[in-house]
């Protein structure tokens, strides 16, 4: 019987230039090596129907207010995959992040799943804390208030069945709600992890991403999203490590991860 989902693409759409010193809860020995960060979204095929997109990632706007390099518009991204944007029914947001989600508008048919906490989390006193706030912004909140009133919102509690072979994990640590998906192909169980963990680094080194709520949920949160991926790096997607591009089939900054990797993780990593 043919896998429930038939590829997924990881897609890029920006780039971030900086540091080792910068991915580390902790001090690092190559403190001063460049480890940039890639920004990605999702699509999920399916044998029928439209592709599932996980996030939505960010415009020129934003790009231009935190200094990130835009490689191309998202919806660009999206056609280059094949993808029409408009024809979308469902996009999983993983978590509230600007750069997860600051792109609602991009799907103007689609209903977007969220968790309860990460809702709560987001419109809570605890966006009174700059440093909680910060990776944050306002608008892409507020057009999901929108779309909530528009009945274009679905909210999960914890881990979910999404579709066949499209499982929803609650993973909280680095936000109040983040939630990896968990997706059957071929090759197995591919978990898109999202910033559960930002680079395979964080899970190799044990050292967290700076940016959390709660660290020691973020430890268990990442220890769990590996456990579902049965303890393989190869089938660990992390939300915004180059080495996705360099080791997976890819195209037009498009890579298959449904495929396996042409060079196992752990050798790069």
């Amino acid at each position: 019987m043919a896998a429930p989902v038939t590829r997924i693409d990881a897609i890029r759409y920006a780039r971030h230039d900086r540091k080792a010193a910068a991915n580390f809860a902790g001090a690092v020995d190559d403190h001063d090596l460049d480890m940039p960060l890639d920004y990605f979204i999702w699509a999920i095929h399916r044998a029928e129907g439209p592709p599932v997109i996980v996030d939505t990632g960010f415009g020129e706007d934003a790009a231009a207010a935190r200094g990130r390099t835009m490689i191309r518009p998202v919806v660009e991204g999206l056609r280059d995959a094949g993808i029409d944007h408009l024809l979308i029914e469902d996009v999983i947001l993983t978590h509230m992040h600007y750069d997860h989600a600051s792109s609602l508008g991009a799907f103007p048919n689609a209903k977007f799943h969220v968790q309860d906490a990460e809702v709560a989390g987001c419109t809570s006193r605890a966006m009174c804390d700059h440093e909680t706030r910060a990776p944050f912004d306002g608008e892409p909140i507020a057009q999901l208030m929108r779309k909530l009133f528009a009945d274009r919102v679905v909210f999960h509690d914890g881990d979910s069945e999404f579709a066949p072979g499209i499982v929803l994990r609650l993973a909280a640590g680095h936000t109040a709600g983040l939630m990896v998906v968990c997706c059957e192909t071929e090759r197995g169980t591919v978990v898109l992890a999202s910033d559960a963990a930002h680079l395979y680094a964080n899970i190799t080194r044990k050292l967290s991403f700076p940016i959390f709520v709660d660290q020691p949920g973020y430890v268990r949160a990442q220890q769990r999203a590996l456990e579902l991926a049965g303890g393989s790096l190869d089938h660990f997607i992390p939300g915004h490590d180059p080495l996705v591009l360099a080791c997976f089939p890819s195209e037009k900054d498009i890579a298959r991860v449904d495929l396996p990797p042409h060079t196992p993780i752990a050798e790069k990593v």
